[in-house]
């Protein structure tokens, strides 16, 4: 399950270096990929706490990510650790936002496993903290994302969300994406029941 994106804001701060959104004192947003992150002492080693408390923190709040309860800090690092694997071997992407040196955001895709999927990767969270909110972060990280799939030669990235994050769909849908398919109520959250929405975002032939 995609992760809510509760903001609208412009696209910013997708570049990637520290000197603008990691040094002291500026409020922009930065990308960084895992890369770049982990080549910073300070901020490698901080990534995976950060990145749980943001994650708990938003599922504590009923953000739609996937867990019903929010999960441990073992079980994110667990997380982490094998997607920048998987990004090691060229088959997925992770990124980390930065205002002020603190990680505000996250995001990640990755290929599909199944060798006849394995031209086409899932967007398959992106998340940012509550108090960030609003300020762009989202759109940053996933522009972000989608530019990195689009230079990796990614043909069809897709993603799902919950159908009533409607700040989230309509992002995505700024970015291009569009919508083919959706499972009524088939998200359960407790009693509640909610349409799980996929959208793509298909790269052929549009260079």
């Amino acid at each position: 399950m995609n992760t809510p994106i509760t903001e609208n804001g412009t696209e910013n701060g997708t570049e990637n270096g520290t000197e603008n959104g990691t040094e002291s004192g500026t409020r922009e947003p930065v990308v960084l990929d895992v890369t770049e992150v982990m080549s910073d002492p300070e901020l490698g080693a901080r990534f995976a706490e950060s990145a749980h408390r943001i994650l708990a923190d938003l599922v504590r709040g009923g953000a739609a990510l996937g867990w019903v309860d929010p999960p441990s800090r073992d079980e994110v690092a667990g997380l982490l650790d094998g997607v920048a694997a998987g990004a090691c071997a060229g088959d997925a992407v992770l990124r980390g936002a930065y205002i002020d040196r603190q990680l505000v955001g996250l995001g990640y895709w990755q290929r599909y496993a199944r060798p006849t999927h394995r031209p086409h990767a899932d967007l398959e969270k992106v998340a940012v903290g509550a108090a960030a909110q609003g300020r762009g972060v989202g759109r940053a990280l996933t522009a972000a994302l989608v530019a990195d799939a689009r230079r990796a030669g990614i043909e069809v990235l897709t993603l799902d969300a919950r159908g009533d994050n409607s700040a989230a769909l309509s992002l995505y849908r700024s970015l291009g994406f569009t919508e083919y398919g959706r499972l009524p109520d088939f998200v359960a959250v407790g009693e509640l029941r909610y349409d799980k929405v996929f959208y793509m975002l298909d790269f052929r032939g549009k260079d």
